[in-house]
């Protein structure tokens, strides 16, 4: 694990609003999380059947107070000790990020701390950090989650090179819409998963999308589409669709490509270690599958636990921490960006 840059212990005040959890953290050097408190939203917009970005915003403002009270008591730790306040400012959903930014730049400016803007998948990728002390750039890390499916190289700590992202919808994007269609619900991610262990994954033969002159790029459009073909072409013939079996195959569609993209990345370009990141890299079969190709392939694998794989304040804190000894500040002009790009600032 590389040491602390700096002579004093760091303490990042971490927020993330970004989407339907309201989160809030205490991590000090990056790596150890000394709180971690996510009020999550997934009951109430479970009854939409998916995020309802006004709703989202309204119990960001009604929880966000409680959850950085809550995160810095469970810290044993005041906001006067902390060493800066770090907060995702994109990308997300605009109101939900904006209570989330506007939030830390109050609280840092009447304390009188650093701000310092995170970029969301930045912090899916350094929740990685906080479980694996040995883990250190440079290394491919696969991001995929309900609203992004990038493939990158980490260079350095907030330095990415994306060699690959998707063309259409994100993977949990596919889950969430192939969960719908079938009759499972949101979130639709877990709830596949856990169908597909009943099913058999060999039942019916899905594509398994390869975009041409860009072998690291992905596509699940189509994916989803023949889902839905399959399911139009058995009501018109009367034929009974067996659920585990056809979450169980499209489940397989995904993993097999999101896996071939990776391990083939890591060894055309070298590189021996493989990390994964997002809400979707808590599916069982994609960690299951990763795990058996990089084990072929003699890569280490490296990913976290559940928790910190959905939105979390802890992986942002984490983040938040490198671009701090990095020598980035926000301004007071910090605003939220909903479509913020990896490497933007």
């Amino acid at each position: 694990m590389r040491k602390n840059r700096l002579d004093e212990d760091v303490y990042i005040l971490a927020i993330e609003s970004s989407c339907d959890e309201t989160a809030a953290a205490v991590v000090k050097n990056g790596r150890e999380v000394l709180s971690n408190v996510i009020s999550s939203q997934i009951a109430l917009h479970t009854l939409y059947g998916g995020v309802v970005p006004e709703i989202a915003s309204r119990k960001h403002i009604e929880k966000i107070n409680q959850v950085i009270e809550a995160a810095l008591e469970e810290a044993h730790m005041a906001l006067e000790e902390m060493t800066a306040v770090a907060v995702t400012y994109g990308p997300g959903l605009v109101g939900a990020l904006l209570v989330g930014v506007a939030e830390a730049k109050a609280i840092a400016y009447g304390a009188g701390k650093p701000l310092v803007g995170v970029h969301h998948i930045e912090g899916h990728v350094s929740a990685n950090f906080i479980e694996h002390p040995d883990l250190e750039p440079p290394f491919v890390c696969l991001i995929v989650s309900g609203g992004h499916t990038h493939l990158v190289v980490v260079k350095d700590y907030g330095e990415f090179e994306i060699l690959g992202r998707t063309r259409d919808d994100a993977a949990g994007e596919a889950f969430d819409k192939v969960a719908r269609a079938v009759g499972l619900g949101y979130p639709g991610g877990p709830k596949v998963d856990k169908t597909a262990k009943e099913g058999n994954p060999e039942a019916i033969r899905f594509p398994r999308a390869k975009v041409e002159g860009a072998p690291y790029d992905f596509s699940f459009s189509g994916l989803k589409s023949a889902v839905l073909n399959y399911m139009n072409h058995a009501k018109m013939t009367g034929e009974e669709i067996c659920v585990p079996d056809l979450a169980a195959s499209f489940q397989a569609a995904v993993v097999d490509v999101l896996v071939s993209h990776t391990v083939d990345a890591a060894k055309n370009l070298g590189y021996r270690k493989v990390a994964m990141a997002g809400g979707v890299a808590s599916n069982s079969a994609l960690r299951a599958g990763m795990r058996r190709a990089c084990k072929r392939a003699g890569l280490e694998l490296y990913y976290p636990s559940p928790v910190l794989c959905t939105d979390n304040g802890a992986m942002i804190g984490a983040a938040g921490y490198y671009e701090y000894v990095n020598g980035v500040r926000s301004g007071w002009d910090l605003n939220a960006v909903p479509n913020l790009r990896l490497g933007e600032r």
